[in-house]
């Protein structure tokens, strides 16, 4: 196969930059050093995380000069993520680090009063001038699809400051703030979104990019678009709850609050529930077109060494067929393996980046940690597994998983913790509740409520929080709204609402009377009640924008 350079600066997911590479037709070989980048020809550089670490890596390896001269030369070049914003002056996040300087522009952090930061989902990439009568866009971006972005800083777009000086400029919009979502002029190519984590849309503008296809037409009528199809879409997750089940096998499981051992039917007498396969549970779902895919390992594989975990591989095997974000669940903590060796949280979230995943999911030791920072006056340790791999990775590699479940009491004064005035009263009559947190996959109630933890978890660098409920899980009778909102008002970062979905205008109900950001479902994918493709046809068709699966390109 052809071949592509890429550089690593070690930060993230990029098994799947190499996967998707692969899927186009390229072959990967690994810049480990400056004098490697005198014989490369396309050059990639992707990144995730925090831009002055990004740019201070490069730096103290050496390669800042060598990147320069590469695109001086007019080999090309393309910048993802952080490769995007390397490229401009410098950046908000780090106002003392210098960027390559290529673009002139800096970049800044999105405003956070009335929307959530980051910036996760998929976006459009509207490219903001047309270069003849007919319509053409650069690297195959088309104002139809969308792409996954996950950020917190962005270039703010000013109308004809890139345009005058030769750049072509492709938008998007999150709130009321246009972005740019990708650039080019002669050799170089770089988009602020994640292209192998956006589906067939995103390996069409790979492919373009290393196939030289710079510029291509499109029918006339298709920036109409972009009035019509702009924004960030609602959010649908697919999530896998894996286990071994009695005979060794790992399998996809779902209980009703916490519970996957079947109670009737033939398997009645204690057999974990098997759903299906993980891996091709997870293609098939991406195939109805979800837009992320979470792993929830259930199952501590205690007598496994770290480096064997069976997640690991079916990571590895899920990101050579799926393009859209992978998040993993379980066991993200600090451990001893079985030869007796001490692991870091640290370390056992880079093993599953390096395997393929996109996001880590915290759960119960988030709320341990939470304990501790109440504890200690409000005060961060910086020792926590949130904050070591939220400074490394980024907080958006950070999800805390949280189990709640209600308190009600008969008034306020009864409880020293939050409480709201719900409209579900209990068999007693009490009209205020309180969300306890729980640990051990729900088996453990903890002196903490959801809001002390929410505040708490942010504080400590999480980028999302996927707010289960342990009331709802497996009832089918829609999500817990009054948990979501309150959850929503206390923090800035995404919230996903899970637990509890049972058909598609429980999808429609959570997006309407809350503001959360996305919504997953189990159950009722895995039982084949409905299909993602049917519940986003649903939200559609109830006026909802979200993202269409597309067929390969």
């Amino acid at each position: 196969m052809p071949t592509v350079h890429l550089l690593d600066y070690v930060a993230g997911n990029v098994r799947s930059l190499v996967n998707a590479i692969n899927k186009v037709g390229y072959d990967v070989e690994w810049i480990r050093s400056p004098d490697d980048l005198k014989n490369a020809d396309k050059l990639i550089l992707p990144g995730v995380g925090h831009f002055g670490h990004c740019l201070s890596q490069l730096s103290e390896g050496g390669y800042l000069e060598p990147i320069k001269q590469h695109i001086e030369a007019g080999k090309p070049f393309m910048g993802v993520c952080v490769g995007l914003q390397a490229l401009f002056e410098g950046s908000e996040e780090d106002p003392h680090v210098p960027g390559l300087g290529v673009v002139p522009m800096r970049m800044q952090k999105f405003n956070a009063d009335t929307k959530s930061v980051p910036h996760i989902g998929w976006n459009s990439a509207m490219q903001t001038k047309c270069h003849s009568s007919s319509y053409q866009t650069f690297y195959g971006l088309n104002p139809s699809s969308k792409y996954y972005y996950v950020h917190s800083y962005a270039a703010l777009y000013t109308p004809s400051v890139l345009e005058e000086r030769g750049w072509s400029v492709a938008t998007a919009t999150y709130g009321e703030q246009e972005f740019i979502g990708a650039i080019a002029r002669d050799n170089i190519f770089a988009t602020q979104f994640h292209p192998e984590k956006s589906g067939h849309a995103g390996l069409g503008t790979l492919r373009a990019f290393l196939n030289g296809d710079q510029f291509q037409s499109l029918a006339k009528d298709l920036p109409s678009l972009q009035r019509h199809n702009n924004g960030l879409t609602r959010r649908i997750i697919a999530c896998l709850d894996v286990r071994t089940n009695d005979a060794g096998d790992l399998v996809v499981t779902k209980g009703d609050q916490y519970d996957v051992r079947e109670k009737t039917g033939l398997d009645a007498g204690g057999q974990v529930r098997n759903l299906g396969k993980p891996v091709d549970m997870a293609k098939k779902y991406y195939e109805q077109g979800a837009d992320e895919v979470t792993f929830l390992n259930i199952t501590s594989f205690r007598n496994c060494p770290l480096a064997d975990t069976p997640m690991l591989e079916i990571l590895r095997r899920t990101s050579e067929t799926v393009f859209v974000p992978l998040t993993i669940g379980g066991g993200i903590k600090e451990t001893v393996d079985t030869d007796g060796t001490h692991v870091s949280a640290l370390d056992v979230a880079t093993m599953y980046f390096k395997s393929g995943a996109d996001k880590v999911s915290i759960g119960s030791d988030a709320v341990i940690a939470a304990e501790q920072f109440y504890k200690a006056g409000e005060k961060l340790s910086g020792q926590t597994a949130i904050e070591t791999i939220s400074q490394a990775y980024g907080n958006q590699a950070v999800v805390v998983s949280v189990d709640p479940k209600r308190v009600y009491v008969d008034r306020p004064e009864d409880t020293d913790h939050h409480t709201i005035k719900t409209a579900h009263t209990n068999a007693a009559g009490q009209s205020f509740c309180w969300y306890q947190c729980t640990i051990k996959g729900g088996r453990e109630t903890r002196d903490v409520d959801v809001r002390q933890l929410a505040i708490a978890v942010e504080a400590m660098g999480a980028g999302e929080i996927l707010l289960n409920c342990i009331d709802k899980d497996g009832s089918n009778s829609g999500f817990d709204l009054e948990l979501i909102n309150d959850v929503k008002a206390a923090v800035k970062i995404p919230v996903i609402a899970s637990s509890g979905a049972g058909v598609p205008e429980h999808f429609a109900q959570v997006f309407e009377h809350t503001a959360t950001d996305a919504a997953l479902g189990a159950g009722m994918f895995h039982r084949g009640e409905f299909t993602v493709d049917e519940v986003k046809g649903y939200l559609s068709s109830r006026g909802f924008l979200v993202r269409s699966f597309e067929t390969e390109i």
